[in-house]
């Protein structure tokens, strides 16, 4: 039976470096674990933390070459393997954490993983200690059809220079099969917000994907409704994502994304990113076959991930209205009313914890002034995944409706962060942490 619905009009691998303590005065600090966190004139930093976690870079207490006092390295020798000699301005090559290819790592409380002291150094060898700047996703035009704008507006703002830095490769906006889209689309957008309860995570800006229009109330080309459409659409491989428990239609339309190809820097162990989910699916269409959803797929395909995303709840839910994280939203009353098939859930409890208010100012609470107020959303999710030093690798953010073209979905992405510590780091997609 088919229901029929009718819409109103990386692990990183660090190599020991031959260096004994006693030649390598230069780094006095102790292994800890660091997180990719803000943006520095373009260059995204790391952060030291103090959770538990394996050994991270030289966490030293002087700066740039002085750090290669203790080091026993020959000016060519390239001693701990990392690609750079003194000659080639690695300021410490007794530590494969630190040379010009690295991530500056910001510390943040002074204790590392194994309870030691960690000191500022100069992961990235440019002379200076922790440097962070600002911003680079301020005063971007919400309808830019630039890609580069569109990884900017995540804290994506360094380009990688050919073969010898890291950063992002290209950009391109795509549909959900990777296929270009040769003209400027209403359905991704550059927002300075997703209404006043929803602020960017980083940054000034974030970077909205619709299956409708990704657009503010007011703003040039916005929904009017709860459906608008553009057509129909391929998956990828794999996908549409059947939600364990539910069958889902295999037929996408209105789909919508953006690709860009990374390289990671010398001393990440992964990454991470941060976004929101938004449907007027729910929460009446919970496990029918009209779920829309939105995946970040990754080439290559890290372990751990399904098919090669890596957005999924713990109970193997793709982003969608089936997805543990279902928080925001004004009642459950009509909880899974149309689910016909399969085990049919029963709402949650506590329903909403969040409330409404997230809702406010975006469409979904109101669809843009139709009064077709049953809406949902999740609270900041955030996906982390793992990644090599120096490895290249795209992410595909896409979102698309399922079965129909109504009743519209849309996600927010910002924040991304590379990961800079030598412990394992995981797929996985949970509540931002507070």
């Amino acid at each position: 039976m088919q229901l029929l619905r009718h819409t109103p009009a990386i692990l990183a691998v660090f190599m020991a470096a031959a260096c004994s303590a006693g030649n390598n005065n230069g780094s006095g600090g102790s292994p800890g674990d660091g997180e990719g966190a803000g943006n520095e004139g373009g260059a995204t930093t790391a952060v030291a933390t103090s959770s538990q976690g394996g050994s991270a870079s030289s966490f030293g207490n002087t700066t740039g070459t002085s750090m290669q006092a203790g080091c026993d390295a020959g000016p060519d020798e390239d001693k701990d393997q990392d690609g750079f000699s003194i000659n080639q301005n690695d300021c410490n090559d007794c530590d494969p954490n630190v040379n010009p290819n690295a991530i500056e790592v910001i510390v943040d409380g002074g204790m590392g993983g194994g309870g030691g002291v960690m000191e500022p150094a100069d992961e990235d060898c440019d002379g200076e200690i922790d440097n962070v700047a600002g911003p680079c996703d301020t005063g971007l035009p919400f309808d830019s059809t630039d890609a580069m704008d569109g990884a900017r507006a995540i804290e994506l703002c360094k380009t990688a220079t050919p073969e010898s830095d890291w950063g992002v490769v290209s950009a391109q906006w795509v549909r959900a099969n990777g296929s270009p889209v040769s003209t400027s689309s209403v359905q991704y957008g550059i927002l300075p917000n997703f209404g006043p309860s929803v602020a960017p995570r980083a940054g000034e800006s974030v970077l909205a994907l619709s299956s409708g229009t990704a657009r503010l109330p007011g703003q040039a080309g916005a929904c009017t409704s709860h459906a608008c459409a553009s057509g129909a659409g391929t998956p990828p491989p794999g996908f549409p994502q059947a939600v364990p428990g539910c069958d889902v239609s295999s037929t996408i339309n209105d789909d919508i994304g953006l690709e860009v190809t990374l390289k990671a820097p010398s001393n990440a162990t992964g990454y991470k990113f941060d976004f929101k989910f938004y449907s007027f699916e729910y929460a009446e269409y919970v496990c029918t076959l009209f779920n829309d959803q939105f995946i970040a797929l990754v080439n290559p395909a890290p372990m751990g991930s399904q098919n090669g995303n890596i957005s999924f709840d713990s109970n193997s839910n793709p982003v969608s209205v089936n997805i543990a994280f279902f928080d925001v939203c004004n009642g459950c009353d009509d909880f899974a009313a149309y689910c016909y098939t399969g085990t049919c859930p029963t709402a949650p409890n506590p329903c909403c914890p969040s409330g409404g208010a997230e809702l406010m100012g975006n469409g979904f609470d109101n669809a843009f002034g139709s009064n077709f107020e049953d809406a949902g959303g999740t609270s900041w999710l955030q996906t982390t995944a793992p990644i090599g030093p120096g490895e290249s690798f795209s992410v595909r953010y896409t979102i698309w409706d399922v079965q129909d073209t109504a009743y519209d979905s849309t996600s927010v992405i910002d924040n991304f962060e590379w990961i800079a510590n030598g412990g394992t780091v995981i797929v996985g997609t949970n509540p931002v942490p507070e």
